[in-house]
């Protein structure tokens, strides 16, 4: 052997040498194979054979029947009858957590705890180290590991949990959850220290973490009952395809929809094949996961049915969000707030990821943060590592005297008192996921996945934003001064590919729009970034006949590209005041995230790949009660004989970008503002009246600017279905993608909406590059 071998290979080969007891087989000889493996050098004589079958079971061929299948069992006995681990875990109910309290430090707070279990002590577990250049963080993953050794009561003569885990064991690690790989002895006892490590470092934070064992051979073939001849194979697959109950298990082959997003089984065998892998073994622990999350108890572990209580009193002092009884009051902390013990970790942790490695709190010297890298951090990293992002997004200021917002008082406070909360996921995760077929695939699409998304959020940042000047700060509980140069966003958390900022509102939709283009192209290696390898192909299937891009924008469908990524995202967009309630906001942001995706959902089924936005300008707290769904259909879907819906949201990535083009061209024509809320408000009075409104107020503007409105509005968006004209400001929805909902729509409210936040060459130069300059300057 003289080729280091993939770190999944080397992980099996290491519990099939330790063996399905706690001590291993091969004591000395498991630890020389590991080193031997990832150096590629000959591995010791004893577990050679072991390290063969392993590499044999890498190149099996699919047993097409059930009598190969049966020869394999015998050819290989030690793969059939050896068993591994596999270990699932993570948090759960993380909103109900991160939103617990209502100040963006305690906010940052618990998300950076999360970030910090699932991103370092995890992986510490294993003895893999968060940033092995660090000290600091060596040090810290040291601390964890003999956390680990102390805490989990293992029987006398069993060697420590650390000792059974190496890094190679790690599938993944992201997104708030891990999966890995174990010697089968110490499957329960992983699971145990997840859910333990959780609940000790946060005290209140939900986790759930399984396990099982399986056979070699499972790893590669999905379960596998003891009994060969039960096994339900291709053979019996083939007569019974069309079984409700086995359409439900493996896919209804008979329904086929036109979706070059997904790449449908082209037979019987792929469908088989896709689900008879490792797929099927995750999908048992996804079923465990959601069993012991509900509360049921199995394997003789500890129950998870009792959350953590914490009892209050009447006359106790409680902390800020009055929900427990405070054991602290922070007098070193502007305005001086009580804490209860785990709201006092929340912002301890908070300060960590704000200011790096401040000195040990006074105020509660009890509990040890330990190290973490905060999200601006890994920005400043990443700037670091491009010169030409980082000369553009600093420009003049130096780079160590930018401080991170310490409230969102101060992010209003560079955005004219509204902030943008965006919040993006994912689409076809879960269909790109079924065809995945062994953990080596799994975990190149989980890297490729994560770093797509926080690579695209970096981008957009670093080409959107500046720092900007802190001015009139009147906060009592602030420490930073008029004057003071801050990052003008908030990253919460970046997990897998999930999503949440908090952006000014003015450069909202465009970092939305950036953020979801990014991530495509990254995916599609169209873009180049330092230390960032795809290793997967995401390159979606030629469609079988050639997509009518114009049943998927609205928005001049010959200027747009036809989608080319399986995976895509879709965001929400709120944009409000900056003093909304967080938890108020958080709601009302998921909705539209929730209506982005149903967009995207619809739009499959016309050949669209893409992502969707949808978005929302809050300018009333008290403006939508509850539903935005509902609050659309009821006030903003008329019948004036025809159904008028005055709104078109959600939008496209390329219907965006054509929405900012039509706002950037009423302030160049120079529209009047009145007259842009008059045409609004006559949308309701029917499509007649608005139509000739419209032209009225546009054939009086000044001379050669109504040719802006013309081609950037009417000829794109309103041009008529059956004839060479125009509707506008109307669109006809033909009931391309819902024959039942036939309407005429109409962007122009949303367009009145978003007027003042959009920021145009004419209104500011270079965007916010030439006021974050005249600031520097100043």
């Amino acid at each position: 052997m003289t080729n280091s071998v993939h770190s999944i290979t080397t992980g099996i080969a290491w519990c099939l040498a330790w063996g399905d007891k706690r001590g291993p087989q091969f004591k000395l000889s498991v630890q020389q194979m590991r080193q031997a493996l990832n150096e590629g050098k000959e591995v010791p004589e004893e577990v050679r054979s072991l390290i063969d079958e392993v590499q044999k079971l890498e190149n099996l061929s699919f047993p097409n029947t059930l009598d190969e299948l049966k020869q394999l069992t015998e050819q290989h006995p030690t793969l059939w009858n050896a068993r591994i681990g596999l270990v699932y875990g993570g948090a759960t109910k993380i909103k109900q957590y991160v939103f617990e309290a209502s100040k963006l430090p305690d906010i940052r707070g618990a998300s950076a705890l999360l970030d910090q279990i699932n991103l370092i002590d995890l992986p510490a577990f294993f003895g893999k180290v968060y940033r092995p250049e660090l000290p600091k963080f060596r040090i810290y993953c040291g601390e964890v590991r003999r956390w680990l050794d102390s805490s989990i009561n293992l029987p006398d003569n069993s060697p420590c949990l650390s000792e059974a885990l190496i890094p190679e064991l790690i599938i993944y690690s992201t997104g708030g959850n891990i999966l890995a790989f174990c010697p089968a002895a110490f499957v329960h006892d992983l699971a145990n220290a997840i859910e333990k490590r959780y609940t000790e470092r946060t005290l209140t934070a939900n986790s759930c973490a399984v396990g099982d064992t399986f056979k070699l051979l499972e790893t590669r073939w999905g379960l596998l009952p003891n009994s060969v001849a039960e096994t339900f194979w291709l053979e019996r697959y083939r007569q019974e395809y069309k079984n409700p109950l086995v359409q439900a298990y493996f896919g209804n082959l008979d329904k086929k929809p036109n979706e070059p997003c997904i790449a449908d089984p082209s037979s019987l065998e792929d469908a088989f094949e896709n689900r008879k892998s490792f797929n099927e073994l995750t999908t048992k622990l996804a079923i465990l996961f959601n069993q012991r999350r509900s509360g049921n108890d199995f394997h003789n572990r500890p129950s998870r049915r009792y959350p953590p209580m914490f009892e209050t009193h009447p006359y106790l002092k409680r902390d800020g969000g009055d929900r427990r009884s405070s054991i602290t009051q922070a007098t070193q902390l502007p305005g001086q707030p009580y804490f209860s013990e785990p709201s006092a970790r929340k912002r301890r942790i908070g300060d960590r990821a704000k200011k790096g490695m401040p000195m040990q709190a006074e105020w509660y010297p009890e509990w040890q943060t330990g190290v973490i890298e905060g999200w601006v951090d890994k920005f400043e990293e990443f700037l670091e590592k491009n010169p030409t992002q980082k000369q553009k997004y600093y420009g003049n200021y130096p780079p160590n005297e930018v401080e991170i917002p310490q409230s969102l008082t101060h992010l209003g406070n560079v955005s004219k008192g509204f902030v943008a909360y965006i919040y993006a996921d994912g689409n076809n995760m879960g269909g790109f996921i079924q065809k995945i077929r062994t953990p080596k695939e799994y975990q190149e699409f989980s890297e490729d996945v994560s770093k797509a998304t926080e690579y695209a959020v970096y981008q957009a940042l670093a080409d959107n934003l500046h720092p900007r000047k802190l001015s009139g700060i009147n906060d009592p509980e602030s420490t930073l001064q008029n004057g003071d140069i801050v990052h003008p966003f908030e990253i919460l958390t970046i997990g897998g590919d999930d999503i949440i900022l908090i952006v000014p509102a003015s450069q909202a939709l465009a970092i939305a729009k950036m953020i979801g283009e990014q991530f495509e192209k990254i995916l599609l290696k169209e873009v180049s970034l330092v230390d960032v390898e795809i290793k997967g192909s995401y390159q979606t299937k030629p469609p079988e006949k050639p997509i009518d891009l114009s049943k998927c924008h609205r928005y001049s469908s010959q200027e747009a590209e036809a989608s080319r990524c399986q995976l895509s995202t879709s965001i929400g967009v709120l944009i409000t005041a900056y003093n909304t309630p967080i938890y108020y906001a958080k709601n009302l942001t998921e909705q539209l995230l929730k209506l982005a995706k149903k967009r995207a959902k619809k739009l499959r089924k016309v050949g669209y790949c893409g992502g969707t936005v949808d978005f929302l300008t809050m300018k009333s707290v008290t403006m939508i009660s509850s539903n935005i769904e509902e609050f659309r259909k009821q006030a903003l879907t008329k019948d004036r004989g025809q159904k008028l819906r005055l709104y078109a949201a959600p939008y496209t990535f390329h219907e965006l970008g054509g929405l900012i083009k039509v706002v950037e061209a009423l302030k160049e024509a120079e529209f009047p503002r009145s007259q842009l809320y008059q045409i609004r408000s006559l949308l309701e009075h029917g499509k007649h009246t608005a139509i000739l409104n419209y032209r009225y107020f546009r054939v009086r503007l000044k001379d050669g600017k109504s040719g802006l409105l013309k081609k950037d509005f009417e000829e794109t968006w309103c041009k008529a279905k059956t004839n060479e004209g125009n509707l506008a400001p109307w669109m006809y929805d033909s009931g391309m993608l819902d024959p039942d909902d036939r309407a005429y729509e109409t962007i122009w409210r949303e367009l009145v909406d978003i007027y003042d936040f959009i920021d145009t060459s004419e209104d500011s130069g270079s965007t916010e590059q030439q006021f974050a300059t005249q600031e520097a300057d100043s």
